[in-house]
């Protein structure tokens, strides 16, 4: 597996556009076979998502790196995470800032990955499952957020505990046909927003479809 990733990373990160060293040397140590389900062990390095169970996957490879560098991720960063799924993304964030606090509606993939963490020592994250639609308001304000499943518009909460200077980086659209992986900046009480690329995440559910 170790040359699986190694071979991952040269090519479909730093062979397209993931150029930051610190994304790609964090790809390079999380063990990705180990967060997807036995069966699928020998996928877990190839260019595309995987099921992972309860109607939820794990995004390809370059979809992580891709939003992990679009935070612009810092060692002293507190980030906040809604959709662990898997715990993979936590993982591969863990490595490059200070704090993970990471939000799972479904209890059984918040259980699994939070069992899985701690079984291979990544003690600088925090797992909670339930909605992430308030995000985790105790912890914050983050220094960025990142969201995996994709909700119709922005939770203003997000917005809310995103740090002066923070970045969130997060799937929109109505259908999984009209997504849109942004990335807003929070500068002067001021959002901006930057359109990334088409995606197709998983919707966000929960409270995110009441409001």
């Amino acid at each position: 597996f170790e040359a699986r990733r190694a071979s991952m990373v040269r090519h479909q990160l730093a062979g397209r556009d993931i150029d930051d060293r610190r994304v790609l040397d964090a790809m390079s140590e999380v063990p990705r076979h180990l967060f997807v389900p036995p069966s699928l062990a020998e996928q877990a390095y190839a260019d595309h998502p995987l099921p992972i169970g309860n109607d939820q996957t794990i995004s390809q490879p370059y979809i992580v790196a891709l939003m992990t560098q679009a935070i612009e991720p810092k060692p002293h960063y507190k980030v906040l995470e809604i959709g662990t799924g898997s715990g993979y993304q936590a993982a591969v964030l863990s490595r490059i800032v200070s704090e993970v606090y990471t939000i799972e509606i479904v209890p059984e993939l918040g259980k699994r990955a939070r069992q899985v963490l701690q079984e291979l020592g990544y003690d600088n994250i925090q797992v909670r499952i339930g909605d992430g639609y308030q995000g985790w308001p105790e912890q914050a304000p983050f220094d960025a957020i990142v969201v995996t499943a994709a909700p119709p518009r922005i939770p203003q909460p997000l917005i809310d505990q995103l740090a002066e200077g923070g970045k969130m980086v997060i799937p929109v659209g109505e259908t999984t046909e009209t997504q849109v992986l942004k990335v807003l900046t929070k500068r002067e009480g001021e959002v901006v927003e930057e359109k990334i690329a088409p995606v197709r995440f998983v919707p966000m559910t929960g409270e995110v479809q009441r409001n």
